[in-house]
């Protein structure tokens, strides 16, 4: 025969620690950084887009006669300011 089960009180529980609630200002504090956190993520997102998008027209550029003069020149033009605004907001963004 197996023995029978009872309940018995345990007096010695540790009380449980619950944590400190987070302030107003606290909160608008973490919120900001992580608004920031995610914006700085968003940015090299973008300069990594307008990298790819920097390098494909710059093969559309030099593709040749495959490709209309107008064409070209338009991807040509497109991968300078790329470059340039590539530069521009890496600046700005190593700035913040």
């Amino acid at each position: 025969m197996s023995p029978s089960l009872s309940v018995v009180a345990d007096n010695n529980l540790k009380t449980i620690i619950t944590p400190k609630a987070e302030s107003v200002s606290e909160r608008v504090r973490r919120l900001q950084a992580e608004a920031k956190q995610l914006a700085k993520e968003h940015i090299k997102s973008l300069s990594a887009a307008m990298v790819d998008l920097e390098q494909l027209a710059a093969e559309i550029a030099e593709g040749g006669d495959a490709y209309a003069p107008g064409i070209r020149e338009v991807a040509r033009q497109l991968a300078e300011e790329l470059d340039s605004r590539v530069q521009t907001l890496e600046a700005i963004a190593a700035r913040t």
